[in-house]
C-alpha cells in the first residue's frame, strides 16, 4: 500500500478475432515519473523471439518484415490519451497469431513497478454467414397504412469458438439506420430507440425459427416504417476477464418497404357562407387499400384552430357499420367509397369556426370481427357565417335646447330607411357625448349610458350619478324614437352628442348578438354666457363712538349675469398682530347663508354670546351689530359675500364671490400700560418641598382704582430647559375669583390665590422631578370705563422663570439607614437571646460526680 510504481497494462488474453478484421489492442501506463505523455514501443513474437513492430517515438523502430504494412498504414498507432495508446491490425491474418508486447521507455527518476506487458492475440477463421429469406422472391414490398409484414433473415457461425450471435433489425428511411429490435448475445430482446412503446403492445415482434432464422414481424404499419429493412449480425466472444467482446459483424439488406399514408382531407379551404343558407363540406379519405375495409367518420367543430379533440365540439359521427348518430339541422351522409359530406342547414353566426373530421379505417379479421388499423384527423376549416345586416338610418335632433344654464335638454333619435329587416331583429341605443375644445384638438367620446339587448339600461361612467339622481332620464318612446332628456342642464354639459342605433339578432337558441351599429350626426348643445359680477359695499353707519358702544355696518350687494340670486354673507375681522387668538390674523365672526339661517363661527365669547347680531334687511342688504366693543375688538371688518343662482332638483349652485371694503374699529385711549413678571426667592429646591412663584402686575400711565381693574391670569410651564414643547396648563384664576386646574399626572399639588391687587402667587406643594421646566403667566387685564363698562384689554405673556427641582440624599437616605440600623440591632439582640435560652434550658446535661474518700490520696486522672 505503501510502494508506488510505474504500472504497463494491456488487455488479460488471449484475445479472441476473426481473419480478415481490424484488430485494436489497448496499452495504458500509470503512477510514472516525468512528462505527462508517454511513449509506447509494441512488438511482436510467435515463439521466442519479439519483431519491433511500430514505436510512438522512434520512426526508425520497425521490423523489416513490418515496414510495409505499416508504411501503408495496415498497422499503426492511434493515441487515445498521453497515457494510453491502441495497436491497430487492418485485415489481421493468421501469420499474426502470437504474443504483443507493449514497453514504455523509462522517465521515472528510480525503476519501480514494470514498463512491459503481454498479450495473447489468437486469430481464428471467419465461419459466420447471413443471408435473406429464400422464400420471398422480391425485395419491394408496397404496402397501405395499418397493414402488417414480416420479413426473415438467417444467420448462423461455424467458429471454433464458443461464440454468441447478436442480431438486429435495422431501417433506413434517410441517410442513417434506425435499431427496430435486437435479440443480442446475451439472449435479451432490446427494443430500439422510439419503438418501446410498439413492442410492448406487441406491434413489433421478432422470432426465432428453424434453419437459425430471424423473423421480424411489424403490425399496424404506418408511413414511418417505409424504407430499406436489413438485417445486422455480430459475432461476440467471451474474454478472458469474462466481459464480452465483438469480433466481427456482418449485414444483409432484406426487403424495401413502401407505406402509402392515408390522409383526411376536407375538399374546401376557407368558407364564407351568409347567415341562414347552408354549408356543405365533404371529408375526403386517401388511400390505397383494395381489400375489404370500412371507415369511421366523426366531424368536430372548434372556437381555436388549435383546439384538441377533447376540447373540440362533436357535431355527427357515422361508425364502421354507416350508423349515423342523429342530429336535427346536420346530417351526414356516405358519397362515395372514401367520401363523406357533411351538411349544415340554416346556418347562424355562431356556426363561424374551424370544421375538421377524423376517420378511422377498420378491417376484417377471421373470425368475422373489425379491427381499426388507422385513425387520422384532418387539417381544421375556417368556416365564417355573415351575417344578414338591416338596411337603416339614424337621424338625431334636438326638441328642446338650453338657453341658459340649468333649463332642460332634449334630444331624440330616431331610426329611419328600414330596409329588409325581419321579425327577429331588435333595436338599441347608445348615447355619446364629446366635448368641445377650441382649436382642432381632438376629444374621445364618453358614454353617457347604452342599452343591451333586453332594452336593460347600462349606465356609462360619466352619466352614472345622474341617471342614478334622476337628472337625466332616458326613455324608448315609441319602437322607432329614443330619447335622452337632462332636467337641469349646466355648463358642463355643453358640448357634441350623438346616438348609435344597434341591431340584434335572435340565434337559434333564442340568444340575441350584435349585427351592426350605424352611428348618427351630431348635434351641438350650446348657449352663449356671460361671466357673473357681484359687487360688495360696506357702510359705517356711526363714525365716532368708543368702547362699550355699538358697532353697526351695513353691507349692500349688486349682481349681473346672475338668474335669481341668493346671497350668502360673512362677516371677518383681520385683527393686529398684537392679538394672538387667530394665527393667521382673520376670524370668521358670523354668517348668514341664502336660506337665511345664522351661525356663528369663530366667535367664542361665551361672555357675549349675542353680542353680534346679523340681518338681512333688503334682499341685497344685510346689517352687522357688534353690542358693548371691546378694545380687543379693534381691527378691520369685511363683508365676504357669495351668490347662488338655483340648480337642478331645487339645490343651490354657488355662481360667484365677492369681497367688501374694510370698515375699521379703532379706539383711541390713553388708559394705562400693564406689564407682568415673574419671581420666585428659591428657584431652586428639594423634592418634597414647596415652590413659591409669583406672577406680578405693574401698570404704568394714568392709574386706576383697585375696584376699576380686574385680572384673568393662568399658569403655565414647559416642561424643557429650551421652550421647544407645548405649553402645558397649570392653574388659572379668572377675574370673578374662579380657580381652575389642569389635568396632570403627578402627585404633587397647586394651589393659585391673589395676595394683593396685582399679585398672583401659585404654589407647588411636594415638588417632583416632572415639576422642572420654564414657568409664565399669562394675564388678561379687564378696565372698567367711565361709562361702568368692563373692557378687555390684550393678553400679556410674562418672561417665563426656570424651576429647578433637586434630590435631597440626606433626607432620602435618613429613614432607610435608621430602619436598617433598628432591624439589625434588634435580630441580633433576638438572636442572642434565642441562644442563650438554649444553652441554659434545652442543652443542659447532667454530670454525675463519683464520690470520693477524703482520706485517700486525689486520682491520677485529676492530675
Amino acid at each position: 500500500a505503501f510502494c508506488r510504481g510505474r504500472i504497463v497494462r494491456v488487455p488479460k488474453g488471449p484475445l479472441i478475432r476473426v481473419v480478415g478484421t481490424e484488430v485494436a489492442i489497448p496499452c495504458s501506463v500509470s503512477d510514472y515519473d516525468g512528462p505527462s505523455e508517454q511513449n509506447f514501443d509494441w512488438e511482436f513474437s510467435r515463439d521466442t523471439d519479439f519483431v519491433r513492430i511500430v514505436s510512438t517515438w522512434d520512426s526508425t523502430f520497425t521490423s523489416e518484415e513490418y515496414q510495409k504494412r505499416v508504411g501503408r498504414g495496415d498497422i499503426k498507432l492511434r493515441r487515445s490519451s498521453n497515457d494510453a495508446v491502441e495497436l491497430v491490425i487492418r485485415n489481421i491474418q493468421p501469420a499474426d497469431q502470437g504474443r504483443y508486447k507493449c514497453s514504455t521507455p523509462s522517465t521515472d527518476a528510480t525503476v519501480q513497478g514494470n514498463y512491459d506487458a503481454e498479450v495473447q492475440v489468437k486469430v481464428i477463421s471467419d465461419g459466420l454467414s447471413v443471408s435473406g429469406s429464400k422464400a420471398r422472391s422480391s425485395t419491394s414490398l408496397r404496402l397501405s397504412e395499418g397493414d402488417s409484414f414480416k420479413l426473415r433473415c438467417s444467420a448462423t457461425t461455424t467458429s471454433p469458438e464458443h461464440t454468441h450471435l447478436h442480431v438486429t433489425w435495422q431501417v433506413k428511411s434517410g441517410s442513417s439506420w434506425r435499431d427496430i429490435l435486437s435479440l443480442t448475445h446475451e439472449g435479451k430482446f432490446q427494443p430500439g430507440p422510439g419503438y418501446e412503446e410498439r413492442y410492448r403492445s406487441g406491434d413489433i415482434r421478432l422470432d426465432t425459427g428453424a434453419n437459425d432464422t430471424y423473423r421480424l414481424s411489424v403490425s399496424q404499419a404506418s408511413s414511418a416504417d417505409s424504407g430499406a429493412y436489413r438485417c445486422l449480425v455480430s459475432e461476440w466472444v467471451r474474454g478472458a476477464d469474462g466481459s464480452w467482446q465483438k469480433i466481427q459483424e456482418k449485414s444483409v439488406e432484406i426487403a424495401t418497404v413502401s407505406i402509402q399514408r392515408t390522409d383526411v382531407v376536407i375538399s374546401t379551404s376557407n368558407v364564407s357562407v351568409t347567415e341562414r343558407d347552408s354549408l356543405d363540406l365533404t371529408c375526403n379519405i386517401t388511400t390505397d387499400r383494395s381489400g375489404i375495409f370500412q371507415a369511421e367518420v366523426m366531424w368536430y367543430f372548434s372556437a381555436s384552430p388549435d383546439d384538441t379533440l377533447s376540447d373540440a365540439q362533436l357535431l355527427l359521427s357515422m361508425d364502421h357499420d354507416s350508423v349515423v348518430s342523429d342530429s336535427t339541422l346536420i346530417s351526414l351522409s356516405h358519397v362515395d367509397r372514401n367520401s363523406y359530406r357533411l351538411l349544415v342547414r340554416d346556418v347562424d353566426v355562431e356556426d363561424s369556426g374551424y370544421y375538421f373530421c377524423e376517420a378511422a379505417i377498420w378491417v376484417p379479421l377471421h373470425n368475422g370481427s373489425w379491427h381499426k388499423v388507422v385513425e387520422r384527423t384532418s387539417a381544421p376549416v375556417s368556416v365564417v357565417v355573415t351575417a344578414l345586416e338591416p338596411d337603416y338610418d339614424v337621424f338625431l335632433n334636438a326638441s328642446k335646447t338650453p338657453k341658459f344654464s340649468d333649463d332642460p335638454t332634449e334630444l331624440n333619435c330616431r331610426i329611419t330607411n328600414v330596409q329588409d329587416t325581419e321579425a327577429n331583429i331588435r333595436f338599441t341605443v347608445s348615447w355619446y357625448y364629446r366635448q368641445r375644445l377650441p382649436g382642432d384638438d381632438v376629444v374621445p367620446e364618453e358614454l353617457l349610458a347604452s342599452m343591451d339587448a333586453d332594452w336593460a339600461l347600462l349606465p356609462g361612467d360619466r352619466g352614472r350619478e345622474r341617471i342614478q339622481n334622476g337628472e337625466i332620464i332616458l326613455s324608448k318612446k315609441s319602437a322607432d324614437t329614443f330619447s335622452l332628456r337632462i332636467q337641469w342642464t349646466s355648463e358642463s354639459d355643453r358640448g357634441d352628442y350623438f346616438c348609435v342605433i344597434s341591431a340584434w339578432g335572435r340565434h337559434r337558441n333564442n340568444s340575441w348578438v350584435k349585427s351592426k351599429d350605424v352611428a348618427s350626426a351630431s348635434v351641438s348643445i350650446f348657449w352663449a354666457t356671460q361671466d357673473y359680477t357681484l359687487t360688495v359695499e360696506a357702510v359705517k353707519l356711526k363714525p365716532f363712538f368708543v368702547a362699550g358702544h355699538t358697532f353697526e355696518m351695513t353691507c349692500k350687494v349688486s349682481s349681473k349675469n346672475i338668474k335669481t340670486p341668493r346671497y350668502s354673507v360673512l362677516i371677518t375681522a383681520e385683527k393686529p398682530l398684537t392679538d394672538q387668538s387667530s394665527p393667521n390674523g382673520t376670524t370668521r365672526i358670523i354668517s348668514l347663508n341664502q336660506d337665511s339661517v345664522v351661525r356663528l363661527e369663530d366667535w367664542t365669547d361665551q361672555t357675549r354670546v349675542d353680542g353680534v347680531v346679523l340681518e338681512k334687511v333688503q334682499e341685497n342688504e344685510f346689517r352687522y351689530r357688534m353690542y358693548q366693543t371691546q378694545i380687543s375688538d379693534a381691527g378691520l371688518y369685511r363683508c365676504v359675500v357669495t351668490a347662488w343662482s338655483p340648480g337642478g332638483g331645487g339645490m343651490w349652485r354657488e355662481a360667484v364671490n365677492g369681497l367688501s371694503n374694510p370698515i375699521q374699529i379703532d379706539f383711541q385711549t390713553s388708559g394705562p400700560v400693564f406689564n407682568v413678571s415673574v419671581h420666585s426667592d428659591s428657584p431652586t429646591i428639594y423634592q418634597g418641598e414647596v415652590a413659591d412663584l409669583l406672577c406680578i402686575v405693574t401698570m404704568e400711565g394714568m392709574p386706576l382704582e383697585p375696584d376699576d381693574m380686574s385680572f384673568d391670569v393662568s399658569w403655565f410651564a414647559v416642561r424643557s430647559f429650551a421652550l421647544d414643547r407645548e405649553p402645558v396648563l397649570l392653574a388659572s384664576l379668572d377675574r370673578r375669583g374662579i380657580v381652575a386646574q389642569g389635568r396632570r399626572n403627578g402627585s404633587s399639588e397647586l394651589s393659585l390665590e391673589r395676595i394683593s391687587p396685582l399679585e398672583f402667587r401659585l404654589r407647588v406643594h411636594g415638588c417632583e422631578d416632572q415639576d422642572f421646566g420654564n414657568h409664565y403667566c399669562l394675564v388678561t387685564p379687564w378696565v372698567r370705563s367711565a361709562t361702568g363698562v368692563w373692557q378687555r384689554e390684550p393678553d400679556i405673556r410674562a418672561k417665563p422663570i426656570f424651576l429647578s427641582v433637586k434630590m435631597d440624599v440626606l433626607n432620602a437616605f435618613k429613614y432607610p439607614l435608621l430602619i436598617g440600623i433598628g432591624l439589625a440591632t434588634a435580630i441580633g439582640l433576638l438572636s442572642c437571646l434565642i441562644g442563650y435560652c438554649s444553652s441554659r434550658w434545652c442543652c443542659k446535661k447532667e454530670v454525675q460526680e463519683t464520690r470520693r474518700e477524703r482520706r485517700r490520696l486525689m486520682s491520677m486522672e485529676m492530675d
